[in-house]
């Protein structure tokens, strides 16, 4: 039989496959954490909290679009005229006012939109 030979490399190959395997991992990791333009917030935009943004991921639901779009006062709750903008909230406006405060607060507002 004929005996398997192993093949040697020289040290000045070795190291220039370790070297380039390290300049792959480090490119490839620097890659990863580095922030893409789609994630960093627009000047002016509003932000979710302190270092936190939507991502190219996670879009804004619809339902939080057509509340801020309603919301013109930006207080944060939507109001009987505020809500006339959107008919199908409008029209329960009542109904969805669970705390009768006769506001209708994110909460409430997500919950009528789900039924």
């Amino acid at each position: 039989m004929k005996a398997l030979q192993r093949r040697t490399y020289s040290f000045d190959t070795r190291s220039v496959l370790l070297f380039t395997a390290l300049a792959l991992g480090g490119a490839g990791a620097l890659h990863a954490q580095t922030a893409s333009p789609a994630s960093t917030p627009q000047a002016g935009a509003q932000s979710k909290g302190p270092g936190f943004s939507l991502g190219p991921g996670n879009p804004p639901s619809a339902s939080a679009a057509a509340f801020d779009r309603a919301d013109t006062n930006k207080d944060g709750q939507l109001s009987a005229q505020e809500a006339a903008a959107l008919p199908a909230i409008s029209q329960r406006f009542q109904e969805l006012d669970t705390d009768k405060n006769g506001m209708l607060s994110r909460a409430e507002f997500d919950k009528g939109v789900q039924h």
